[in-house]
């Protein structure tokens, strides 16, 4: 069975955490892709980012349900859940988006078990480290790719 080395693309194109989201829209924009990895100054894959990130950025806010009780407020929803989305929809720096501890996999892992975490997870990017160091992206078009 082909693994991530045989299917990934290895001109990785990465994100960092002080990119203004102008300039990660660009990059989708101009390389027709879905998701890249964000990277610290090290190098290391600290996360990853991606269109869907984005578009949450234009969604309504949803302002969490409270009631008022004794004097005291009490959110039905997360007041957590809510400063996170307010963050986002705010956000001006892929640090304020992105997906942080990201699932990757190593260059041996087969394409099987590849698809099975992006189905299971719902994702469409999955970096590729090796040693802790990017050395692939895998998106969906590469599995697809990988079955021909």
């Amino acid at each position: 069975m082909p693994t991530a080395k045989d299917i990934m693309t290895t001109n990785v194109i990465t994100a960092s955490r002080n990119m203004p989201i102008k300039e990660l829209s660009e990059l989708f924009v101009e390389h027709k892709i879905n998701g890249l990895p964000v990277v610290d100054d090290g190098g290391k894959v600290i996360g990853v980012v991606t269109q869907g990130d984005l578009i949450e950025q234009q969604k309504n806010l949803h302002i969490p349900t409270v009631i008022a009780l004794f004097d005291a407020v009490l959110f039905i929803d997360s007041a957590k859940k809510f400063e996170d989305e307010a963050k986002k929809l705010a956000g001006k720096l892929v640090d304020d988006i992105y997906h942080h501890n990201p699932v990757t996999v190593t260059p041996d892992t087969e394409t099987g078990e590849i698809a099975s975490l992006m189905a299971e997870k719902d994702m469409h990017t999955i970096p590729v480290v090796d040693a802790g160091k990017l050395v692939g992206i895998i998106g969906k078009i590469d599995i697809i790719r990988g079955m021909r």
